[in-house]
């Protein structure tokens, strides 16, 4: 997009998404400072922390207060999005997301009054823009971990290598059977768990907020791509949860709905059996650890095609199909109409 015609769009809009492309984090972070402005009794801006390299990671509560009409305190709902960097659909539909509730708070408005949502867009936003504007299949973070002990002291020499051995992946760094199947300790792998767990002071920051609000937070979804699946706990093992039955029946629920918008066809279960094994991942431990019931990895559009360059033209489909399956499941789990 021209100079010209972001400039347009701030004067004429008051901030630049538009839905029709991929948006920098810098667009993001003006699109949700204009929604705090526009919508102060709506929206509250929460900075829980910064990255790597120093850029604020923002979380949005959108909420109408924290009591219900009965003074009872809300239950809560957690969405977060590009977690890793190449999967530019994550972010957008977690946006699109923000917008359905805020900016059409009338039409979506029991789902609003039922709950508190906190949504993150942007997990990892120094590897976002990375892939934005060095290398498009970037997947980590951006951090630079020096070698800590023995075990990894055979890497070494990878870090002269390049940019390759920096950065962890995050969906590997969670602090619940980290460094099993399906992570790597070597710096140079895309799978790398990081030298410890909570190495990333991006998961540290999540983690902290989300056990801050674990008691309340009965819905936790983290947005991925590709594959259309949506995925339950547990990822590190082929066992199943003690309530393996309430989670399926839950997924059925959000694939039926986003079916019904857009015919698209998604898979429900976990991941060994329908992708593969992971290790120290995000919905693992919001189940294991913060003892989250409804804690859901989402898979979002397409079934390999396009993959990770999903064109922009599909942003408001998948975003429509995929607020959808957000809608049925919260109704179901946190406003209870």
């Amino acid at each position: 997009m021209s100079r010209e015609k972001r400039i347009e769009l701030r004067n004429s809009k008051g901030h630049e998404m538009t839905f029709k492309r991929y948006h920098r984090y810098s667009d993001m972070l003006h699109y949700l400072e204009y929604l705090s402005i526009k919508y102060p009794e709506l929206v509250e801006m929460i900075t829980i922390g910064k990255s790597s390299l120093g850029q604020p990671l923002k979380v949005v509560k959108v909420s109408t207060g924290q009591r219900t009409k009965k003074g009872e305190i809300k239950p809560a709902v957690w969405i977060d999005g590009g977690t890793h960097a190449r999967e530019w659909i994550s972010p957008a539909v977690v946006m699109y997301t923000l917008k359905q509730l805020v900016e059409n708070f009338k039409i979506n408005r029991k789902i609003v009054e039922g709950a508190d949502w906190y949504i993150l867009p942007v997990s990892n936003p120094d590897g976002y823009e990375y892939s934005h504007s060095t290398d498009r299949f970037w997947r980590k973070t951006r951090s630079n971990h020096e070698i800590e002990d023995e075990k990894q002291s055979r890497t070494l020499s990878s870090f002269f290598w390049g940019e390759t051995c920096r950065g962890v992946d995050m969906n590997r760094n969670w602090n619940f059977h980290w460094g099993e199947v399906g992570a790597s300790d070597d710096p140079c792998q895309e799978t790398y768990a990081g030298p410890r767990p909570f190495s990333e002071p991006e998961t540290r920051a999540i983690s902290d907020f989300i056990m801050d609000r674990k008691d309340r937070i009965k819905l936790y979804l983290t947005m991925h791509a590709y594959s259309q699946m949506w995925l339950i706990p547990w990822g590190y093992t082929n066992k199943k949860t003690g309530d393996y039955d309430d989670l399926m029946s839950m997924g059925r629920k959000a694939v039926d709905a986003l079916n019904r918008v857009s015919g698209t066809q998604y898979q429900v279960g976990h991941s060994p059996s329908l992708l593969y094994p992971t290790s120290g991942g995000a919905d693992d431990w919001a189940k294991g650890v913060a003892g989250i019931k409804y804690a859901y990895t989402v898979e979002l559009r397409d079934d390999g095609t396009y993959g990770f360059l999903l064109p922009a033209s599909q942003i408001v489909a998948t975003g429509k199909e995929t607020f959808a399956a957000i809608k049925a499941v919260a109704r179901a789990i946190v406003c209870k109409n």
